[in-house]
């Protein structure tokens, strides 16, 4: 018996168990189950997790870019063991301490009139609900949403997603149009900078309401700055205009912050960089760094008011639970206390911009470098005029082959690389030190060499 727990200590499983366990029995998401071999992963601390064998791995993608505040924070996991001994889990009718803290806090930082939040198990639910709450307070049933967008996986999130994660689930849900969000470097407008791309992107914003009608358009969701699909930052003015035509209309505007939120952009919010306050914003993933699952969606009292004096139709089991509540509010904390949002924005514009900067002039496989805080992208391209990307969209096999080839060798020198099609993100932890990124862009700068062997252009 373990003289602390007072429980059978169980010697913790090795590798082989790990591996032959999870092939038996894990499926895993996105995946050809049989043509895949996941690393099994013994341990984390910081900005670094390592195997069985004892690699470490610097993580340059922060899982799926939500450990913002790294592995293993102690006062983090202090928060979540003292919640567990206190109260582990209670309904949502009830009133609790963790969670009304949580949602203050959480008001509190949003910009606005965002004063309620609906809590979630993870940002896929949070921008179903947001889309719910959008479509009952305006009694309208359409929902415009962007191409070049993920948001989630549940049928009405992957309804929303722009990208084709979507087509596995399709037919989906009635009443989502798409269209395109402003992208400079691959301008679907043809234009030739970015105030221009902004003008153009606008317009094709109000072209898409005018053949859809506006009087059925409940709301428009974006990713403030794309994720998953490129960190595309959206141009100055850009944000403000959506706000604007949203006013116009009486359109709800969904920000989805899921990502790009709570220092991922060196802001608490990324829509702060813009000083525009949307209706909704959706979050998970940062605000408690995916310790325990939590996300949700902060109500402006516009649409809160809706549902004074009538049910909103939705609710989740584990809606505000305690554990992920109190994390939330622990995190928080530690975010202000060790000053994690201007670390965030430093390292983006002191260290991460200028470092890649400096590799874009050092390999003409880098087509473009965009971002900010700890939120970057490298695009990479065979021919730097023409702009064709290494991998053509979507590749897969031997057409992703320079890609896997790249993001291998990054892993063979211990940084652990986030990569879509023909891009990789510069993610990590927003808690990552200057010195730690600085390793992981030396090593970066050695695997693009790999990219650089399939430029094809003269320039």
């Amino acid at each position: 018996m373990s003289e602390q727990t007072g429980t059978t200590a169980q010697a913790t499983p090795g590798q082989e168990q790990v591996r032959r366990d999870d092939r038996a029995h894990v499926f895993h998401s996105w995946s050809a189950q049989a043509q895949i071999d996941p690393l099994p992963i013994a341990g984390a601390e910081g900005a670094y997790f390592w195997d069985y064998d004892g690699k470490k791995y610097l993580d340059f993608s922060s899982q799926l870019v939500n450990v913002n505040i790294g592995y293993q924070h102690p006062k983090l996991v202090a928060a979540i063991q003292e919640q567990a001994g206190k109260l582990a889990t209670i309904a949502p009718p009830f009133a609790n301490d963790a969670r009304s803290e949580a949602a203050r806090l959480i008001a509190e930082l949003a910009p606005g009139d965002l004063n309620k939040v609906f809590f979630t198990n993870g940002g896929a639910d949070a921008n179903e609900h947001a889309m719910r709450m959008a479509r009952v307070h305006t009694g309208r049933h359409k929902v415009l949403a962007a191409y070049r967008s993920y948001h989630g996986a549940t049928s009405g999130a992957i309804a929303l997603t722009g990208e084709p994660r979507r087509w596995g689930s399709e037919p989906g849900e009635v009443g989502i149009v798409h269209f395109w969000g402003p992208y400079p470097y691959r301008s679907p407008f043809h234009s030739t900078s970015e105030q221009e791309e902004s003008e153009r992107a606008l317009q094709h914003l109000r072209d898409t309401l005018m053949v859809e009608g506006p009087q059925t358009v409940a709301a428009i969701i974006l990713e403030t700055v794309v994720g998953t699909n490129g960190v595309l930052v959206p141009p100055d003015g850009y944000l403000a205009g959506v706000r604007e035509i949203c006013d116009e209309f009486g359109i709800i505007f969904i920000a989805d912050e899921v990502m790009a939120g709570f220092g991922r952009c060196g802001e608490w919010f990324a829509v702060d960089h813009w000083g525009v306050a949307p209706d909704l914003i959706t979050f998970a993933k940062g605000v408690n760094s995916g310790y325990v699952p939590i996300g949700g969606v902060i109500i402006s009292d516009r649409v809160s008011a809706s549902f004074d004096d009538r049910p909103y139709p939705g609710g989740l089991t584990y809606s505000g639970h305690p554990l992920g509540c109190a994390s939330a509010v622990a995190s928080i904390n530690i975010f202000r206390e060790e000053g994690i949002i201007e670390h965030a924005r430093a390292l983006g514009t002191d260290v991460i911009g200028p470092q890649l900067q400096a590799l874009a002039e050092r390999h003409p496989s880098v087509g473009e470098v965009r971002g900010l805080g700890v939120f970057w992208a490298l695009e990479l391209v065979r021919d730097r005029e023409t702009r064709e990307p290494l991998v053509p969209f979507n590749a897969k096999g031997a057409d992703a082959a320079p890609m896997s080839e790249f993001a291998a060798a990054c892993k063979g020198a211990g940084l652990w690389p986030f990569t879509h099609y023909n891009r990789t993100h510069v993610v990590p932890p927003c808690t990552t030190t200057a010195d730690e990124v600085s390793e992981g862009i030396a090593i970066l700068d050695e695997a693009l060499k790999v990219a650089d062997g399939y430029y094809t252009g003269t320039a």
